[in-house]
């Protein structure tokens, strides 16, 4: 049994009802495309539609991969479908928190738009395979479900890139990340993950809900890197985070 796949029965239904026609989670108006969860008009208002720093998530005033502040710095690519404390932002929180699964796929749609414009003005190269971020066994127990799992798995199907659930290993159960500053976080995360599987894959993405000081995708990202493999990281709502250093 996969350690990042484990959906419980209630969880299974959820999902299941959030591909029954619904109403906009933001305006409740009744949606009569196939579209689910959003509709148009709340999408399109609440996607990114400026350039962004793709090291802290700052807007950019002209084109460009980084903002003055994360050029000095050696800086994962984050790629993005929106800001998390604008629109729909809070209902990204709410798949974790509520399991509010009716946007997932119109959100992972918006997100593949985003990464086809990176390709496209040559930011990033397309990676290879995805690797959700994963959850300790307890914790998972616990949810039911992995937010981060269920994205990669669409965004697998969508892009038709192998979903490597199976070779991150979240060891340590560690505290919640909320309101802990920069070096809080990366004391927290020391040690929390493991790789537990050979790679063949030379570019890969890691795949998370929401990305905010970047800590936990970044201690990822160290693994891999020790096996030399390059990695970016896709997520669908970014918290700007200028402050990544503190």
């Amino acid at each position: 049994e996969k350690r990042n796949s484990i959906i419980t029965q209630s969880t299974k239904k959820r999902w299941l009802a959030a591909m029954l026609p619904n109403r906009c989670v933001m305006c409740h108006q009744q949606i009569l495309s196939q579209q689910t969860g959003v509709c148009s008009v709340c999408l399109t208002a609440s996607v990114y539609t400026t350039p962004t720093c793709l090291g802290c998530g700052k807007e950019l005033l002209e084109l460009a991969e980084y903002c003055g502040s994360c050029q000095r710095h050696s800086r994962l690519k984050v790629i993005a479908a929106c800001r998390y404390y604008d629109g729909l932002g809070h209902w990204v929180g709410q798949i974790k928190y509520q399991a509010q699964f009716a946007i997932i796929e119109v959100m992972v749609d918006a997100l593949i738009q985003r990464l086809q414009q990176a390709v496209a003005q040559g930011f990033i190269q397309m990676s290879q395979a995805i690797i959700p971020v994963s959850l300790h066994s307890r914790r998972l127990r616990q949810r039911g479900f992995n937010q981060a799992w269920l994205i990669g798995q669409s965004l697998s199907k969508k892009l038709q890139l192998p979903l490597l659930d199976n070779v991150l290993l979240r060891q340590v159960n560690t505290s919640p990340q909320a309101g802990l500053s920069g070096a809080m976080r990366r004391k927290n995360l020391q040690g929390a993950f493991v790789l537990t599987a050979a790679i063949s894959q030379q570019r890969v993405a890691i795949v998370d809900d929401v990305v905010t000081t970047g800590t936990t995708v970044a201690e990822i990202a160290k693994l891999l890197s020790s096996q030399y493999i390059d990695a970016q990281v896709w997520c669908l709502a970014r918290a700007e985070a200028p402050g990544i250093n503190s």
